[in-house]
């Protein structure tokens, strides 16, 4: 995956360390050149200085090949140029802004443009809109590092016990909706087919559960 992000602020930088390190392609943009001072020795993505909506920057960001802008700048109104130039003139498949003024999600909402707010919250939940857009967020906990997800389970587990799901610390099953009733499984219920379970699970282990649920299915 090719990710640009715009603003290599507190959140740019995590976020595109983060990508970096898990070996995704990552073109960081900011206006400032002495920014790049917040990445790591260990970030090999690129850096490019200039305004994260003017199209020769872009362009030579990648652009045209990204699968994802995300822009993370201090203002919210270069944020949502920056964004709506990525979806709506390039077509990147997945835009993400951050914004400070809560009053304005509404109004992102409706362009179509999903948002997010706070550091530690925007990296987490930023990195899981990439990538686990098949697990649905219900709720998040502290600054994103725990989430209740739900989803429905593939075929191929079916029959089995609920209680492979748990790893200690990181995934634990805390309730199953089968045919439109709420159940809290016990150690011994199994998966039937249909069944809408919810997952708390640490952010670091979204993968993996993601992963697992994927298996066996070529996804």
């Amino acid at each position: 995956m090719h990710v640009i992000v715009m603003g290599c602020g507190r959140v740019g930088a995590g976020l595109a360390e983060r990508l970096d390190g898990e070996g995704h392609s990552v073109c960081i943009i900011d206006k400032n050149p002495k920014a790049r001072i917040r990445l790591s020795k260990r970030y090999a993505g690129r850096y490019v200085t200039g305004i994260g909506f003017s199209r020769p920057v872009l362009l030579d960001a990648g652009i045209e090949e990204s699968d994802a802008f995300i822009a993370v700048t201090s203002g919210d109104n270069s944020n949502i140029v920056g964004a709506r130039t990525a979806r709506d003139e390039f077509h990147v498949p997945k835009v993400v802004a951050r914004i400070y003024d809560p009053r304005r999600a509404d109004i992102y909402r409706d362009l179509g443009i999903t948002t997010v707010a706070s550091v530690r919250w925007a990296i987490n939940e930023i990195h899981h809109l990439l990538f686990h857009r098949n697990l649905q967020a219900e709720v998040t906990f502290g600054n994103g590092e725990t989430l209740l997800l739900r989803s429905t389970v593939p075929t191929y587990l079916h029959g089995r016990p609920i209680r492979e799901f748990n790893v200690e610390g990181e995934i634990q099953v805390v309730e199953v909706t089968r045919g439109g009733r709420s159940i809290i499984p016990g150690s011994e219920t199994t998966i039937e087919a249909s069944d809408l379970i919810s997952f708390v699970v640490a952010s670091s282990a979204t993968s993996r559960l993601n992963s697992f649920l994927n298996k066996e299915l070529g996804q």
